[in-house]
């Protein structure tokens, strides 16, 4: 892989120590959009599709929607290790994992059409390509690139300023995709154009699995890899062991709790993300009403614009821990009032406002809060474990996905989830008992309410960034004094 990763045509166009302009808006902000709006289309319409447009609900009594998730994202789970077991041993001029961004961009156009490219026939054969192409994309395309995309801005520096504001770029474009496109656009112009005709599916999601491949490619061209450089010149045999990575990371109780916050987290908004399209379709609105969830998302999501400006600015002031508790109470509070008034849109949309509100401090600096714990990782055992922590990091993320995925779909089963249809008149009929009314409202608002106040709790005890400036001076110390060793 050196050799292929030597060539001219695949280097870096960023050059210099200091994070530069276009590496922040081609990079961080541009470059990763193609990949993050097919995920966030998948995470949010993936599940419709199965259950609406291929009305898989019922296959095996209900229990292939529930069963088959689970299983993948266990498979997920392994891919995740092994490939962060690869990063940390893949040793490159251009880095250790912007060269797998540059992989899986490729895989990820060609797997994102085979997910909907279901052929028509008996649920047998449907049931078997569902599993297929739902493993090749996200064990294996999307966990490639998804661990190599989380490196980069832990890998991109080490000064934290020029970190945080590159976080924020990477998360401006995560909250463009799934917080306009896929939260506004979608419900308001796509999806009511879908319905649950199943060749339109197929021909939208495949133009976004296309573009994800020259976006991508955007990325590994305008990222660098200045942490990872730094040890360019060591040797391969220096290389710490699997095991004792795992013991560092383990033992280590900021990355044990950062990584149970992650946990807690994911599980609530993947709950949240599976429940808003069924919380508008069938408890506030009516079926792809092409009001209700662009209402829902445009008067909850102002928040993440204004964020832009504002959540850095107070990170830097109160402390990137400090201001994301404050915000998850908000977060508690705005989830709780949805929750009570689940059918009242204004109510509804005043609490989504105030949630937003609570999340921006998450959204925008988590990953340079996982950053410091990474280097105060590397201050205490004198080595790094980027891969295998984000082998960890995404194996929570990708298993919670799973087990979500199918406790949500079981819900569905057990309460009486009837897919739409047409009837005799030609009239699309999408109703649902109060049962599974009362299992998605618990889904979208209900358990955020739960799990924001978990939260505070736990990053009360992540106070890493009061160390972290004095850690940072001592590994540089460090090296400088093993480069002075080196030339005597």
């Amino acid at each position: 892989m050196n050799k292929l990763f030597s060539s001219p045509l695949l280097r870096t166009r960023v050059r210099g120590d200091e994070v530069t302009k276009s590496e922040r808006w081609l990079g961080y902000l541009l470059g990763p959009a193609g990949a993050l709006l097919l995920n966030a289309v998948l995470a949010t319409y993936l599940n419709v599709y199965y259950t609406d447009v291929l009305d898989l609900t019922a296959v095996w009594g209900g229990a292939f929607l529930t069963v088959f998730p689970i299983i993948s994202k266990i498979i997920d789970a392994v891919t995740n290790i092994v490939m962060g077991y690869i990063i940390d041993r893949t040793k490159t001029g251009e880095g250790k994992a912007r060269p797998w961004i540059f992989i899986s961009a490729p895989l990820l156009a060609v797997t994102g059409v085979l997910l909907f490219t279901v052929p028509s026939g008996s649920q047998t054969v449907q049931a078997i390509w569902v599993m297929v192409s739902y493993n090749l994309f996200y064990s294996f395309a999307y966990t490639i690139f998804n661990m190599s995309h989380n490196l980069m801005v832990p890998l991109s520096t080490r000064n934290t300023e020029q970190r945080g504001g590159l976080s924020v770029f990477n998360q401006i474009t995560t909250i463009m995709m799934s917080g306009i496109i896929v939260a506004l656009i979608f419900p308001m112009a796509v999806m009511p154009m879908l319905g649950v005709d199943k060749a339109k599916w197929i021909t939208v999601m495949s133009i976004l699995s296309i573009l994800a491949l020259p976006l991508t490619l955007l990325e590994y061209y305008f990222t660098k890899e200045r942490v990872t450089l730094e040890d360019a010149d060591k040797p391969a045999e220096e290389k710490v062991p699997y095991a004792k990575t795992l013991k560092a990371i383990f033992s280590d109780r900021y990355m044990v709790l950062i990584l149970l916050y992650f946990l807690i987290y994911t599980v609530g908004t993947q709950f949240k993300n599976l429940g808003l399209v069924y919380f508008c379709n069938y408890v506030l609105g009516t079926y792809n009403d092409g009001i209700t969830q662009t209402l829902i998302s445009v008067v909850g999501g102002i928040p993440m614009g204004i964020g832009i400006f504002a959540v850095w600015p107070l990170a830097k002031k109160f402390g990137k821990r400090n201001l994301t508790m404050a915000g998850f109470v908000l977060y508690a509070v705005g989830s709780a009032v949805c929750w009570m008034f689940p059918t009242n849109m204004v109510v509804v949309i005043i609490g989504q406002f105030i949630k937003n509100i609570g999340g921006l401090p998450c959204s925008y600096v988590f990953m340079a809060l996982f950053a410091d714990v990474l280097d105060h990782m590397e201050w205490k055992n004198r080595f790094r474990c980027d891969g295998v922590a984000m082998s960890i990091y995404n194996t929570i993320a990708v298993a919670s996905v799973g087990v979500v995925t199918g406790l949500f779909n079981m819900l569905l089963a057990k309460t009486g989830y009837v897919a739409p249809y047409y009837n005799a008149a030609g009239e699309l009929v999408a109703v649902q008992s109060e049962a599974v009314k009362n299992a998605i409202t618990f889904s979208f608002v209900g358990l955020e309410s739960i799990t924001a106040i978990i939260l505070v709790i736990i990053l009360a005890f992540i106070p890493v960034e009061k160390y972290i400036k004095k850690e940072q001076e001592e590994i540089k110390a460090r090296k400088q004094a093993q480069e002075a060793e080196k030339t005597e």
